[in-house]
């Protein structure tokens, strides 16, 4: 199996899922593309894209050009191509675009361990069947897809109080999940370390706020583990 990886910044890569997909012996292609990688012309060769979170937003095609360029490939892989694709954060934001939505600044932003609610939509969900209705994850984000209903292809899996669309699918093959439950326990701290992630999170928590989500991320880690597990496992029979 052969899985194309879309990152924006080297420490934001698929976590737990990636530590998964190699222990399975997948081949794994990652494009750095904020260090100025391309985005291999092929992409009939790839089994499965996954799309990962950034500091920058959708609208910054000024400052990262290759966000231009990065929308149409992802539209040819899902749109064009009809295949699996996983899209986490800004990963979900593009997918978004790419089916018609627009992203929008959200009103609070969503920082912290927040509850996520699912839908009746995802009792025949291929990836999400299994999950509890109610399930805790890590938030770190000002923008949301929103506008994706005029689709008619958009299923709506899972919303949070602030956010609608938290899991939304296109057909049955692609997935924005605007959440993060692929992180380890190293990840609170790395993203930290990030200007814009640091800010989003001393603007919305108070100072001192890193350590303390840190710890909320850790009491909830094996939950997040496993859900990452299910969402794996599930993810891997679309390919």
């Amino acid at each position: 199996m052969n899985i194309l990886i879309l990152q924006h910044i080297k420490i934001e890569d698929p976590g737990y899922i990636k530590d998964l997909m190699l222990a399975d012996g997948l081949n794994l292609t990652t494009i750095e593309l904020d260090e100025g990688e391309k985005i291999p012309n092929d992409l009939t060769k790839y089994d499965g894209m996954l799309c990962m979170g950034g500091p920058m937003d959708t609208y910054m095609e000024k400052e990262y050009p290759w966000l231009v360029e990065e929308k149409k490939r992802i539209k040819e892989f899902v749109v064009n191509l009809k295949k699996p694709y996983l899209g986490f954060c800004l990963g979900c934001q593009l997918l978004g675009e790419v089916v018609g939505g627009k992203v929008v600044k959200s009103n609070p932003a969503e920082i912290g361990m927040m509850d996520i609610n699912f839908t009746d939509n995802k009792k025949k969900d291929i990836l999400f069947s299994k999950f509890p209705d109610n399930i805790k994850s890590l938030q770190w984000h000002s923008y949301e897809v929103q506008g994706v209903d005029k689709n008619p292809d958009i299923t709506l899996i899972a919303s949070s109080p602030i956010t609608k669309y938290q899991i939304f699918k296109y057909q049955d093959h692609a997935y924005g999940i605007q959440f993060h439950i692929e992180i380890k326990d190293t990840t609170v701290n790395e993203w930290g370390c990030v200007p814009e992630y640091k800010k989003a999170l001393e603007d919305q928590l108070g100072d001192g706020a890193l350590e303390k989500f840190d710890q909320s991320a850790k009491k909830n880690m094996k939950d997040m583990n496993n859900y990452s597990k299910i969402l794996y496992n599930n993810f891997k029979s679309l390919l």
